[in-house]
């Protein structure tokens, strides 16, 4: 049997207790956390690649979140959860608007070493990375992996620009040493309110990366779509070889909006950027080029609104009928 390709998921899987989705519903639980981009890589991935997920699980909840992995169809048969002796992280998200919200964090699952990762690193051909808790990786081990790992690696920076307050709740931060966190990725995605956090408008941001070393910023605007910027060279994953050499290199950046060119109904939110970056990637990898992988992941994080968490979510992305 040919070797397929294979692709790590660095995140953490949550479990969720949302409120103000829907005015007239009581409180739901479900999974959550990096349980939505597990699914769209499991619905948009290309049939020559498998997910090994690096993604370690509190032992209360760890039998439940293998049968969540176990309906995936993309996993590698090798690959398994990675069951830790500390309580699961659980978040509780409060809806203010249909696309803005307020984020409690109890639980606490530990970050990884270098050296508990570099071993699992040795078979991947590249690698999702998505800051779930924020503390996943520290940037020392981030700048590890970039050196040993050469193939594509795509970051969500996500909740690594936010802190944590005594009482659990979320608040964005600023984040230390930008330029060099860019260091360490191929591929970086933000949304609009993370970006303005870290720097004072997109472009200062992209110029940054672009120096650093990221040959792609997507910044998502909800219902707006997404703006991106390209390094000079850079359409696809193959131009990244060639692009990465003349990262030094000066030349104009390539920017545009890629608006939405299809509906967001009224539904649940939750885990669209998710949703949406999984897919992106997961086209890149395919051979897209950034536009047309942009617009898939538009589709996708739209018809996610439609869905209510992330149990069946992979079945759903690719238009199979649900029966729950």
């Amino acid at each position: 049997m040919m070797r397929r390709n294979r692709l790590g998921v660095i995140s953490t899987v949550v479990w969720d207790t949302i409120y103000g989705r829907d005015a007239h519903t009581e409180p739901v639980t479900e999974w959550g956390g990096c349980a939505y981009a597990l699914s769209a890589l499991d619905a948009s991935l290309a049939s020559d690649w498998e997910i090994v997920p690096l993604v370690k699980v509190g032992d209360d909840l760890a039998p439940r979140a293998r049968e969540f992995i176990a309906t995936l169809e993309h996993v590698a048969p090798d690959a398994a959860l990675i069951g830790v002796p500390y309580p699961n992280n659980r978040v509780e998200l409060r809806y203010v608007t249909s696309e803005r919200r307020a984020e409690k964090l109890t639980g606490g699952l530990p970050g990884w070493s270098w050296l508990g990762l570099k071993p699992l690193l040795r078979d991947l051909d590249a690698l999702y990375i998505n800051f779930m808790s924020g503390w996943e990786l520290d940037l020392e081990t981030c700048q590890l992996i970039r050196q040993h790992f050469k193939g594509p690696i795509y970051c969500d920076l996500h909740m690594l620009v936010h802190a944590v307050q005594s009482d659990g709740w979320r608040t964005l931060q600023p984040l230390p040493n930008i330029e060099q966190w860019c260091r360490c990725f191929d591929l970086l995605q933000m949304n609009e309110d993370e970006v303005t956090t870290v720097a004072r408008e997109p472009l200062e941001l992209a110029a940054t990366a672009m120096i650093a070393g990221v040959r792609s910023l997507t910044v998502t605007l909800g219902s707006r779509g997404a703006v991106y910027f390209a390094a000079p060279g850079f359409e696809r994953l193959p131009d990244l070889e060639s692009s990465r050499a003349a990262a030094q290199s000066f030349g104009p950046l390539r920017t545009a909006l890629v608006p939405v060119d299809v509906a967001f109904d009224a539904g649940d939110p939750t885990g669209c950027g998710d949703v949406w970056g999984a897919t992106y990637f997961s086209r890149l990898l395919a051979g897209d080029d950034i536009t047309r992988a942009m617009r898939a992941a538009h589709g996708a994080a739209a018809r996610n609104v439609m869905f209510r968490g992330a149990t069946g979510l992979a079945q759903h992305l690719r238009g199979e009928l649900i029966t729950r």
